[in-house]
This record gives C-alpha cells, structure tokens and sequence, in this order.
C-alpha cells in the first residue's frame, strides 16, 4: 500500500501536461486494447453482416447527435476552459442541448420511414434512448474537460467503453445480436455519466442573452466543422451501406478501427493540449501553444509511422488470425487506412488548434471543403472500387483537410516541426521494417501466438533503435522515467 502511494505521489509530481499527456495515453492504449479484443471475438461470434448492422446504428446515432450537440461541445469546452462565468456557459448549454434534442426525436420520427436498414434491424428504438442518454453524457463530459479535468474526464470515458465492451460482449454471448451491441453502447453512457457528474463542480445557474451570443458565436462554425468531421468518420458507413451490403460496411468499419492503433498518441495529444491552448491564447502565450505543436506533431508521428510500416508487412496476416477469413478482402482497404492515420496527425492537431485558437470559421472552411470532395468521391468510387474506393476518397480528402488548416494555421501562429525528430522516428521505422519483412520471409506465421513474435520484436527494435538516435526524446524518456522512480543506467 506504502509502494502504491509512493507511485501515486511520484506521478502527481510530474509537470502538470506530462503528467495529464501519460494518463491519457495510459487509458487510450486500454481502451483500444480491450476494444481490439472485443471486436475480435464479435467478429467471429457474430460476424461481419451483424457487426455491419451496428456500426449503420452508430452512423445514425453520429449523424442526428450532431443535431443534438449543434457544435455546442466545443463551444462549452472553449468559454469553460476561459474560466470565466462557467456555470452560466454550462447551463446554457445544456438547455440548448434538450431544445435540441426535441428537435432530433421529431426528425427522426418522421425519417423512420427511410431508414429501413435500421427499424428492421430492431434498433431503432435504441436510437431514440442513445440520443437522450448522451445529452446528459456530454453535457457532464463538457463540464469536467473545460474544467481541467483532464484525467476524471479520460477516466469517465474509459468507464464508458469498458462498461459498454463488458455489456456487450455478454450480450452477444446471450445471442442478443445486433441489438446487445446497441444496448451496450448505451449502458456505458449511462454509466458514465453517473460517475462524471460525482466529480462536476459546475452547477445550474441563471444565464442571460450575452451567455448565448457567445455560445452561439463559436458553436456555429464548430458545428459546421463538426459535421465536416462527421462526414470524415460515417458518411463512407452509409454509401457503403447503400451501394453495397452490411458485411460491407462491417469489413470496413473493422478494418478502420484496426488502423486506429496508430492514433493513440494523437488522441492523447489532442485531449490535452485543447484547453491549454485556449487558455494560452486567453492569456496571451502563444509561444508555449507554438512550442507545444511541435511536440504534439512529433510525439503523434512516434506511433503513427511505425504503425504504417509494421501495417503494410503483416496486415494481411493480422486480418485473417485476428478477425478471420472473411475480413481478408479488406486488405487493401487497410493499407490505405494507415496511410490515412498519418495524415490524421496533421489534420487532426491543425484543426484542433485552429478551434483552440478561437478560429473555428477557419477549421470549418477547411473540413467543409475537404467533406464536400469526400462525399464526392465516395459517390464516384465505392460503385466501381467497394470499399477500397472509401477509402481512398478518404485519403484523398484528409490530405486536403491537412493542406487548408495549415494554411490557415499558419496565419495565425509561427507553424513549425522538429524535422529532426521526425527524422529520427522514419529511419527507426525504416529500420524496424526491415527486421520484421526479414521474420516474415524466414518464419511461417500461422497462428495469432506466431504473429504476435514479429509484432514484439518490431517493437523492441524500434524503441531501441529510437532512443538511439534521437537524444532529445531519449531525455525526455529518462526524465519521466525518474519523475515516477524508474531508475536508468548512468553513462561513465
């Protein structure tokens, strides 16, 4: 107990974005770990067609949340975070939120008609509870985050996909299909939630006309730019979906998430760094928001690349052990998913900084433009490509996205990388490629205990070969290390 506390206080000592920068890569990693594994025994349990059903009700559930939430989430972190009047912000919020979401439960009844695919899969139902649940979910959710709750913030939303993966895969189990995974989804919420709002210190208050204007103000051009994100993430979903089958749609869904395994510190990256930026811009620093971009960029790429590289030696392999045969024809599309989540870097840090920054007209121009040629080139390639077509308009549209919010970045802030570093991180992969490709020629690779040798090793090499070249990550490696009393050999 005396060790554990020690560790704790150890941790707490740690500079405040460090600190906040490990948990939420810490939970990011579990999260998706547990979430790989679940899919994995879904897709063997139940199978691409069911899965496929699911994932059409979380691009349903996605598309009338943005209703719901109206670009409110990003406006509550943003005038929060300003620390100015929070209880006021947060109130308002949250009586849009319920307007909002009468207007989404009328929307719905009338569409019910045009979503067959959903009412005949027995979830539509699940939708309507989904889309009141999450009101409360992102309103206690936007509250803690704006509020520097970093960590209650990461831990909620771990409970939320713990209890939802834990739910479902009992369900599933009890042959609940389609309909358990819904069910799931919705009890991690809910769960959430509960815990989340223990740890809320804002409070209902009386708000006035000015509290809207300014809501409105910044929670126009994030919705604008959220429904741009939107189509980013489901658009491809539904055209899959209606050009083509609900095994389609779940080989494809599958797959991405597979190559999210390259995300974790952009996603870690990301959580941390938005309220920082707001309130450096609130107080005037934007040198340290400056020097920040360069090392959220950096420290995004040190898994994003070797991800990419190790993807394209054993993707087809890891397909077939992992999800089974039926996944296999993904391949390809996989390939140009990890393509995707390197330029997801620069797209997803760009754009963060620009809402940070208090442009979000700027991000939404770019993601507008960008979603507009994505739907575009899905309409254009899916018929003709499948799901390979998804996801080169995908690609395709991500590197547009990245292009404008640099540009706008740029006349902002001074943008600029640590090109050494990143330097460093492709050669090191580079390096670690060859090592795997050498395995993989040598050793037959038939089962998942085989494929996880080569996986281990690639991963020893690179954080060798890594820490090698480059001293100043090495530094910052040795210096969390003994902030937390991991101790390091000393040179003589």
């Amino acid at each position: 107990m005396t060790n554990q506390k020690t560790l704790i206080s150890r941790i707490m000592q740690i500079e405040q974005l460090r600190r906040q920068s490990l948990v939420t890569l810490s939970t990011t990693i579990l999260l998706t770990l547990i979430g790989f594994v679940s899919t994995m025994y879904f897709a063997h349990a139940i199978g691409e067609s069911v899965l496929g059903a699911y994932f059409l009700f979380l691009a349903y559930f996605s598309t009338l949340n943005l209703i719901t939430d109206g670009g409110l989430a990003g406006a509550a972190v943003k005038r929060i975070s300003e620390g100015k009047e929070k209880d006021e912000y947060f109130t308002s919020v949250f009586v849009l939120r319920i307007f909002l979401l009468g207007i989404s439960i009328l929307f719905l009844f009338f569409a019910r008609p045009f979503i067959e695919n959903i009412d005949s899969s027995g979830m539509y139902s699940w939708l309507i509870i989904a889309l009141i649940i999450v009101v409360f979910n992102n309103s206690v959710s936007d509250g803690n985050y704006g509020s520097g709750k970093v960590g209650i913030s990461q831990t909620c939303g771990f409970i939320n996909s713990t209890g939802c993966m834990i739910f479902q895969v009992i369900a599933v189990y009890l042959g609940f299909g389609a309909m358990g995974l819904a069910g799931g989804f919705v009890f991690g919420m809910i769960a959430s939630t509960l815990i989340g709002f223990r740890y809320l210190n804002l409070r209902l208050k009386k708000f006035n006309a000015g509290h809207l204007k300014s809501i409105f103000s910044y929670s126009f051009w994030t919705f604008l730019a959220s429904g741009g994100s939107l189509v980013f993430n489901y658009a491809d979903v539904i055209l899959i979906g209606y050009f083509l089958k609900n095994a389609d749609v779940g080989i494809y869904r599958v797959v991405f998430q597979f190559t999210t395994a390259a995300t974790f510190t952009t996603i870690a990256m990301r959580t941390v760094l938005f309220p920082k930026v707001s309130n450096w811009h609130s107080n005037g620093k934007l040198d340290m928001a400056e020097d920040a971009f360069a090392k959220g960029i950096t420290y995004s790429l040190l898994l994003a690349v070797p991800v990419f590289v190790g993807g394209l030696l054993l993707g087809d392999k890891m397909l077939y052990l992992f999800y089974g045969e039926g996944f296999v024809r993904g391949t390809q599309t996989f390939y140009v998913l990890l393509a995707v989540q390197i330029v997801n870097v620069f797209m997803f840090l760009q754009t963060m900084y620009l809402s940070a920054l208090n442009r979000p007209k700027d991000s939404f121009n770019a993601t507008a433009i960008a979603a507009t040629t994505n739907v575009i080139l899905d309409i254009l390639l899916i018929p003709v490509l499948g799901i390979l077509g998804a996801s080169v308009a995908t690609l395709i549209a991500m590197l547009l996205n990245a292009l404008l919010a640099h540009l706008a970045l740029k006349r902002t802030i001074h943008v600029r990388f640590n090109s050494q570093e990143i330097k460093n991180i492709v050669l090191a992969a580079l390096a670690m490629g060859l090592v795997v490709g050498f395995y993989r020629m040598v050793m037959p690779i038939s089962s998942i205990l085989l494929i996880l040798i080569p996986i281990i090793l690639g991963a020893i090499s690179y954080i060798f070969l890594l820490l090698k070249l480059d001293t100043s990550i090495r530094s910052e490696v040795i210096q969390l290390g003994r902030q937390i009393g991991i101790s390091w050999p000393q040179k003589t």
